[in-house]
């Protein structure tokens, strides 16, 4: 008890100095430490059991209580615009002996043992306890850029606590004031950065040999530190973040793109993206939850998981953050990061991947690409993301066309003879079709639709005219698969007026015809489209949203004078794709034509009058050679008429299947499963498209 009185009397003393006698305190106190390296003789006792951490204290005591006293003056001369610092003696003997200079020299030699982080903490109290600007000062930022530059070597016990604390203190600083970047971040065109923002003022001290370790990069190491709590990683990317958010002025922004930081974000980027095995299966990718890049994750949590969770947890908790870095920053920064993230990681990993011949590495590189596309925001990152996948060509495809070479070998694996990459590539693309970009469907699906090629050139001459613009239901009405006529849906969009009427007739025959595709014989249920009237329209409000700054037409564009129809129609390749899937739906996997079906409908329920004409409307009089939905729809429906009669006991086995999807009945070994289970998705397809045809052109009645 009495020595904790007696050390509480000694510093009330010590705090009362009189001010003439501060500097020979702070002198006392430096040549204190100094004296050590002169008298010890054992080089093996820690810096903690000495009286080093004891001194530092009183030496910043001194310059608090220094600066609280002497504080800052008005300029008399009304000179400045605003208060003249007015530095006392112990921060001029501080900055005149280089005192920090000689502390980064003994952290570097870590002598005593754990000298390091004694000096890292006393940087960082200088720098957060001292309120006058101090990095400006040659002699504290060329320490302060020395003592960065030490983090990344392996000299010494751990100190990944206090240098960050080190590192937030400059954060701090450099969010208060980021004209202050010019004298922390190492840079060749320090000069050239800031007079784009038109300041003059030169950066002072800068060093003749560039740091091993940069302020960013010292940053981003300790992003990625695993530590028993895990909040140590998150300030770090906490820290960084405040710095980009602080420097909005072109010129500060140039200054911080000049820098490692973008080099450094996909060094980090690809280091991850190599450390998920591949064996990882891509619904572990795809459906991998807790990616948070603020959720603190302690190294004991990571080491319970396996270890191909693990990894893929860590790489999308860095591709959030990046995102979030994009979103964050001044669009000069955001473009650095954006071009250095697609020249190393896209075309310098991701593309050798996806072209390789490895099943394992396309599976890989085609779920971490859809899981990437969940986390982004339209950034300039998503652009060059897009691009890269699709292509910049806005032109028509033409058949048997195999530029860009990505795009083609990624639509091409949609019908690959693995079900597994044929899945997991269609679920990229919905990720895709899912972002609201104009690119993606344009490049897609409106490329070889915009010129209506799939119509015939009698076409336009038949429109508008009712007793023809139906003469196609006669038709159907007539095929032999089509006897019981167009069932009663119950629809009535009728409002009286003339034109509307008609329109309405209209829409009333397009629901109808898809609704009457499947005979009654073959259907196992009996429930109408009403229950897909919300989801559809839901979806299509969304697809008009992000189609409503795209400039798409309202109406449907006239026929070309050239189209002669001579030239066979060709719908694109993705199109192509996914149709020859639809034409398959009696054989193939269920959970193929679950994905195949969803995205047509997707594309479906998209505004423009194009895409609803050629995927929707049954009725159009087509060009020789081309096909719509519709028509690969009546086929599939042909061939299941004659298939359904080699097999006994149809109808009982289909609407036992359909029990056993609905987890009606337990599952057990059927006979014709594949067939059944298509007819099942093939009669909910056709009330899907039944729904989207009329939710595309009445949403305002539901």
């Amino acid at each position: 008890m009495w020595s904790r009185l007696g050390a509480l009397l000694q510093q009330v003393v010590e705090t009362r100095e009189p001010s003439q006698d501060l500097l020979q305190s702070f002198i006392q106190h430096w040549k204190g430490v100094t004296q050590y390296y002169l008298e010890t003789t054992d080089e093996s006792c820690p810096a903690r059991n000495t009286d080093i951490p004891w001194r530092l204290r009183q030496l910043l005591d001194i310059l608090v209580f220094e600066e609280n006293g002497c504080g800052t003056r008005e300029d008399p001369e009304g000179t400045n615009s605003g208060p003249v610092d007015n530095t006392g003696p112990c921060m001029e003997y501080l900055l005149q002996h280089k005192i920090l200079e000689t502390l980064c020299t003994l952290a570097k030699a870590e002598y005593p043992p754990g000298m390091r982080q004694q000096v890292l903490v006393f940087f960082s109290r200088l720098l957060s306890k001292v309120q006058r600007p101090l990095l400006h000062y040659i002699n504290v930022h060329r320490p302060v850029q020395k003592l960065i530059a030490l983090g990344g070597d392996t000299v010494g016990v751990t100190a990944h606590k206090e240098e960050l604390q080190f590192l937030i203190s400059i954060c701090t600083k450099l969010e208060k004031d980021p004209s202050l970047l010019c004298h922390v971040l190492e840079n060749k065109n320090v000069n050239a950065a800031l007079s784009a923002e038109g300041e003059e003022e030169e950066a002072v001290g800068s060093s003749k040999h560039k740091p091993k370790q940069s302020l960013f990069k010292a940053l981003l190491r300790l992003c990625m530190c695993q530590t028993q709590t895990g909040r140590l990683a998150v300030r770090a990317r906490e820290a960084l973040l405040g710095v980009l958010r602080a420097a909005q002025q072109e010129g500060r922004a140039r200054l911080i793109a000049q820098s490692d930081l973008s080099k450094q974000v996909v060094q980090r980027l690809c280091e991850l993206h190599h450390e998920i095995p591949l064996s990882t299966h891509p619904c572990d990718i795809t459906a991998a939850d807790g990616t948070d890049w603020r959720a603190e994750v302690s190294s004991e949590e990571y080491n319970a998981m396996p270890p191909e969770v693990s990894a893929v947890r860590r790489f999308l908790c860095w591709v959030e953050y990046c995102n979030c870095l994009l979103k964050e920053s001044h669009e000069v920064i955001a473009e650095t990061i954006a071009d250095s993230i697609a020249e190393r990681y896209l075309r310098g990993i991701l593309q050798e991947e996806l072209l390789h011949v490895s099943e394992l590495r396309i599976l890989r590189s085609t779920a971490l690409l859809s899981a990437v596309l969940q986390r982004l925001n339209p950034s300039a990152l998503t652009h060059r993301l897009l691009s890269f996948l699709l292509g910049v060509d806005r032109g028509p495809e033409k058949r048997n066309t195999s530029e860009p070479q990505l795009r083609t070998q990624l639509i091409q694996r949609c019908n690959h003879l693995s079900d597994e990459i044929s899945l997991t590539t269609l679920r990229l693309f919905e990720e895709i079709l899912q972002f609201p970009e104009e690119i993606c469907m344009y490049s897609l699906v409106l490329r070889n639709l915009e010129s209506r090629g799939y119509l015939s050139a009698v076409h336009e001459e038949s429109r508008g005219q009712d007793s023809e613009a139906f003469e196609g239901t006669d038709e159907l009405e007539e095929d032999p698969y089509f006897t019981d006529g167009f069932p009663d849906t119950g629809l009535r969009l009728n409002n009286g007026n003339k034109d509307r009427s008609t329109e309405s007739s209209g829409t009333e025959q397009n629901v109808r015809s898809f609704l009457s595709l499947v005979p009654e014989e073959m259907k196992s249920s009996d429930s109408g489209f009403d229950t897909y009237l919300q989801d559809a329209l839901v979806q299509y409000r969304g697809c008009c949203q992000h189609a409503s700054s795209w400039g798409w037409p309202t109406s449907s564009q006239p026929l070309s004078t050239s189209h002669s129809g001579q030239e066979e129609f060709y719908e694109g390749l993705f199109l192509q794709v996914l149709l020859d899937r639809l034409g398959s739906i009696l054989d193939q996997p269920y959970e193929m034509n679950l994905q195949v079906t969803s995205l047509l409908t997707r594309i479906a329920l998209f505004p423009h009058p194009h895409i609803q004409e050629y995927l929707l409307n049954p009725f159009i009089n087509l060009a020789p050679g081309a096909r719509t939905l519709f028509s690969v729809l009546v086929r599939v429906v042909a061939d299941l008429a004659q298939r359904s009669q080699r097999v006994s006991d149809f109808r009982e086995m289909l609407l036992l299947i359909r029990r056993q999807l609905t987890g009606e009945t337990p599952v057990e070994p059927l006979g014709h499963e594949t067939l059944c289970k298509g007819v099942v998705v093939l009669e909910e397809f056709c009330k899907e498209l039944a729904a989207a045809a009329c939710v595309t052109h009445h949403p305002l009645a539901f």
